[in-house]
């Protein structure tokens, strides 16, 4: 059976959400974070050398890379469905989600998270940990999730889903940033139609029985 190796409060999350909607069994190997790093324990170094999440073993398959999971799982098991039809249109804005949510929309988030936690640097060095990450935010960080969540309300401005008319695995793909930068980053209602697609995709039976099956989920 297809098991995914579930790192609690990570992308892993969406990978059980895709399941869910595809329908197809698995089951799940978890492991928990580091209280302290946060980081995930040295258990999933047995699964994949990077001991990164997420990773999926199917028969003699082992997968890692979001969206490398996330084509897998739609080729293999979807029957056509959640990615639109190769060739058209639709299906080159699926492909660019897949690989624009890590490629491009993560970074800034992670670094926004990074210095953040800079400024907890300890007492001595404080005053000048919190000068260098306000000037990283604001020369660099602020700027370009303003640019990237302005981008992103347009593009739902043209249409209900990422990929056009339909749902698909791009939107799942896309959950874990967007979510991110809910709970990190500034998204707010200010931005209407970003905040209208992440109560869709909560609302969603899959969804929620993804989140029962994987536990608790907050970002921070």
């Amino acid at each position: 059976m297809l098991t995914v190796h579930h790192l609690n409060n990570s992308r892993s999350q969406r990978v059980l959400w895709l399941l869910e909607e595809l329908g197809v069994p698995y089951q799940i190997e978890r492991y928990q974070r580091d209280p302290k790093t946060m980081l995930a324990p040295p258990a999933l170094k047995k699964v994949h050398p990077l001991g990164k999440s997420p990773v999926v073993t199917d028969g003699q398959a082992t997968l890692a890379e979001s969206g490398a999971i996330m084509e897998y799982l739609v080729e293999r098991y979807g029957e056509g469905k959640f990615s639109p039809e190769p060739g058209t249109p639709s299906h080159l804005r699926y492909r660019y989600w897949l690989h624009y949510a890590e490629g491009s929309l993560m970074p800034p988030l992670l670094m926004k998270l990074v210095f953040d936690e800079v400024e907890k640097a300890p007492l001595l060095v404080r005053p000048i940990a919190k000068a260098i990450s306000a000037t990283v935010h604001k020369r660099f960080i602020t700027p370009n999730l303003t640019q990237h969540l302005d981008f992103l309300e347009g593009e739902l401005a043209t249409s209900n889903w990422f990929a056009g008319r339909s749902f698909s695995a791009a939107d799942v793909q896309m959950s874990f940033p967007v979510e991110a930068a809910a709970a990190r980053a500034g998204l707010n209602e200010s931005r209407p139609k970003l905040m209208d697609w992440l109560r869709r995709i909560h609302a969603r039976p899959a969804y929620q029985r993804a989140l029962v099956q994987g536990g608790p989920f907050e970002l921070k």
